[in-house]
């Protein structure tokens, strides 16, 4: 399901100086992306036979990529609170695909994504490069889902989802969707798991839409990333990780998406 508000959405146009920033922008940002692909990727296969689904050293390229993209672009990129320590789950407002670099940025994370990712064109191939984990949303798959989660964060992995299930103007933080956490009350998880809500703000520059950096329902992702590239002088993004929560402190899926999304929710405003 896809997000989509009554308003339209901010006009990005691109002015002569505009382009001139977009490639330059753009060409060092293709050489930064895809130059470091082709590391991670040799880097894989000496560290896929040694340590399978564990990376001890591909992490700290993405993380290092996700970093360096927002020096290029001109984006401030602010931290508060501290990213958990140790293997568990992170939940996060979704507004932009800015956000894959912003929480990649301060910590070495696995986004979990829907299956049909997989197959997108570009986008699908870097996602499994960088070991996102694909799951179908069906309760069918709960039990597979569960043994791909096992050992995943058996690897010490931190896995990223977006329980909003969609992504928005920014401006807002959606209804968290207690079906995807349904598989962390499993007996193997429950006892043991933690998760860590964390907050994602943008802050538009002085004059510009306020929406400026959120990506939603029927926008074109290349007119967005070109305006992004463009923009000039650049706004901001702030990462807020608040205190980690046991999943054995609550009684169901319902109770912990609702406490979750509180807490993302207040921390969006906060920083507003």
């Amino acid at each position: 399901m896809t997000w989509t508000s009554d308003d339209l959405p901010p006009t990005h146009k691109v002015t002569p100086a505009g382009w001139f920033r977009v490639v330059l922008r753009g060409l060092a940002l293709a050489i930064l992306v895809f130059g470091c692909l082709v590391l991670l990727l040799l880097v894989r296969l000496i560290e896929r036979p040694l340590f399978g689904q564990g990376r001890p050293v591909t992490p700290y390229i993405t993380q290092f990529v996700c970093r360096s993209s927002f020096v290029l672009m001109g984006i401030k990129y602010t931290r508060v609170g501290t990213p958990m320590a140790g293997a568990g789950a992170v939940v996060a407002n979704h507004s932009s695909w800015l956000d894959i670099f912003a929480l990649n940025a301060a910590k070495r994370i696995y986004f979990v994504s829907k299956a049909e990712v997989a197959a997108w064109p570009g986008i699908g191939w870097l996602a499994r490069a960088t070991g996102t984990v694909f799951i179908a949303r069906d309760r069918s798959q709960a039990n597979a889902q569960v043994g791909v989660f096992r050992e995943r964060l058996g690897h010490g992995h931190k896995l990223l989802f977006f329980p909003e299930g969609t992504s928005t103007d920014g401006q807002l933080v959606l209804p968290f969707k207690p079906t995807l956490f349904a598989a962390f009350f499993d007996d193997a998880l429950r006892e043991t798991l933690a998760i860590q809500p964390v907050s994602v703000i943008y802050q538009a520059p002085k004059g510009v839409d306020p929406r400026h950096y959120g990506w939603w329902g029927d926008m074109d992702f290349g007119t967005h990333l070109l305006a992004t590239l463009a923009q000039s002088p650049q706004g901001g993004v702030t990462v807020v990780y608040h205190d980690p929560v046991k999943i054995a402190d609550f009684e169901n899926r319902k109770a912990l998406a609702a406490h979750l999304e509180n807490v993302v929710r207040a921390g969006h405003s906060d920083h507003s």
